[in-house]
Parts: structure tokens; sequence; C-alpha cells
């Protein structure tokens, strides 16, 4: 049986995540916790609206209600890397070489790893940002639609399509995809290649979570009573396939979810706080987590599988190791 490490903090909790080893739970409050070798706490912010870790795991990038963007390193260090001043910064995205890019206003801002920074205007807010997993790219997610910006040159961007609002943005892992979730109860995506739409609706509350398998065959969603899992093993990814429904439970919605980093397994937060682990191939489920406070709005896996990091909207946070 999974064996749970209860970590009861007082605040939203935006993201769980691991550098290295070590848990980090980012809160709404501005104060980032770790569990390392004891309960430890970096006051970030005034108030923290975004946080994603790097991706070679080593630093926490987060954003403020203070206008800073800044990398936290697992000694507890900080440095800042960007400042909008009086305005939010409201996403936040880790890219290749070691840049960084943020949303704030009607800006995304590009920091390459010379430590130049690019901004980006669009007439709209710019409600979400992601880095393609090659090469230098960055896609918006804005209203009626997605930008593709190329921050190294000055080329043109590339503008997708679809009316309505789009608030959160995710490149497939292989970069042939491209997926937005929306204000309405739908995700929207687009085939790179040729412009292709990808229409994924039928959801009965708004997706605010979504993760990759580890080959970038599922993409797995919140906003249903089970976590809706598409698949993308075909050219056309999922046009024309029903998804998968992990995890149904009757009675509440999912909230978060969080592919294991190895295998076809995603864990499954739900409105209740009771995490699930379900299998794409069987559709098997396991127990990790007994119903707690707040819905479940952040989960991570550490790199080697065996422990997930977990966050709800009550501050009921913690560790499963699943390894026991």
């Amino acid at each position: 049986m999974p064996t749970v490490a209860p970590l009861d903090l007082s605040a939203f909790c935006i993201a769980a995540c691991w550098l290295g080893d070590v848990p980090h739970f980012a809160l709404a409050d501005g104060a980032v916790h770790r569990l390392d070798h004891g309960h430890k706490t970096i006051e970030a912010h005034d108030g923290l609206a975004a946080a994603r870790p790097s991706l070679d795991g080593k630093t926490l990038i987060t954003g403020g209600e203070d206008g800073k963007v800044l990398a936290l390193s697992a000694d507890g260090s900080t440095s800042e890397l960007g400042n909008a001043g009086s305005k939010w910064i409201t996403a936040v995205a880790a890219g290749p070489q070691g840049a960084v890019a943020w949303a704030a206003g009607r800006s995304a801002f590009v920091r390459l790893s010379d430590g130049r920074v690019k901004e980006f205007q669009h007439p709209r807010t710019v409600e979400d940002v992601a880095f393609a997993p090659k090469g230098m790219r960055i896609a918006v997610a804005r209203y009626n639609g997605a930008t593709l910006h190329f921050p190294a040159t000055e080329g043109k961007p590339a503008e997708l399509e679809w009316a309505g609002a789009h608030t959160g943005i995710t490149f497939s892992p292989d970069g042939q995809f491209l997926v937005t979730a929306m204000q309405e109860n739908a995700l929207h995506g687009w085939k790179l290649a040729d412009g292709k739409h990808m229409r994924m609706a039928g959801y009965p509350a708004k997706v605010k979570s979504m993760s990759w398998g580890p080959k970038g065959r599922w993409l797995a969603s919140s906003g249903a009573p089970a976590a809706i899992v598409w698949p993308f093993q075909a050219k056309d990814g999922p046009m024309g396939k029903s998804p998968l429904e992990l995890g149904t439970r009757g009675d509440q919605m999912v909230s978060s979810v969080a592919f294991h980093p190895k295998d076809e397994v995603v864990a499954i937060g739900f409105a209740d706080g009771m995490v699930l682990a379900a299998r794409c191939a069987d559709q098997k489920e396991v127990l990790l987590r007994r119903p707690g406070k707040g819905a479940i709005t952040s989960m991570a896996w550490d790199s080697e599988g065996r422990r997930v990091a977990f966050g709800s909207e009550a501050g009921d946070c913690g560790v499963i190791d699943i390894s026991g």
C-alpha cells in the first residue's frame, strides 16, 4: 500500500514539483515550501501566480503578483530573471538551454540563455506560454487562438486561429501537435505540419490540467468525472478516435492529472482530494490517497517514478511513496 507523508499548509497550491530529490510546494500566498531534511520555507513573492520547474530540474521558475520572475534553487537561493513592474506574472514556462518565458498583461517575454529578454506584444491578454520541445519556439495562448514566435530570429510569428478564449497551452513531446485548453469546456489542437484542427469536446467542466504520456502517445486531461486521455499515436492525433476514461467516479470531478515519467500510468487527483493511479493498457486502478481537504490542484512524479508530490486548493499537500 502506498504511504503518504502529509504537509499541512495554509494556502492554495499553485505547483507541487521536484527539484532533484526534493519536493517543493509553491503556494498562492507567495511562499515556496520544501521538504529537505525538514520543512523549509522561502517567502518568494508578494502573491504567487505561476510556477514551473526548469527542464534540468535544478530550479523552480516562479511568477508573482509583485511583477517578478524568479529562479529558486534546491538550496533555497533565488535570483531575479525578470520584472514587469506593477503587472502580474500570470504564466511562466521553462525552455531549452535555460531559456525562460513569462506572460504579463498583453505581452509575452522570453529570456534567452545569454540573458537577453525579448518582448512580444499581442492585441489581447496572453493567457499562457509554452516552449516547443525542439528549437527555440514559443507558443502563446490568446483570445481566438494561438501564436507561435521564434525568439532567436526576427521571423514573422505564425498565427493559429480558432474562435473563443484559449487559456492553457502545451506542445506534444515530439513537437508535431499544439493543444490548448479553452474557456468553454473543450480542448483544441492543431497539427503543426498542415494546420489541421483537432476538436476535443464533450467535457462537463473546464480543463485545468493536462499531462503528456512519456512518449507522447497519450494526453491526459481533467474536467470530467474521469481522466480523459486522448490517443496521439496516429499521424492525425485523436481525430476520429475516442479517448480513454480512466479512474471514473460518478460523484467527483478530476481536478489534476500527471503522467508517470516512464510508464503509461497517470496519477489522477479529484475535487475531494483523492488520488488514484490508472494504467492506459488495461485501465487498472490503484488508490494512492484517500480524500482530504480541497481539490487536488497540482501533482508531479519524481524522476524515478516512485513518489508523487501533490497539493490542493486548501494547502493540503504531501508526498505519496508507491515503492512500498
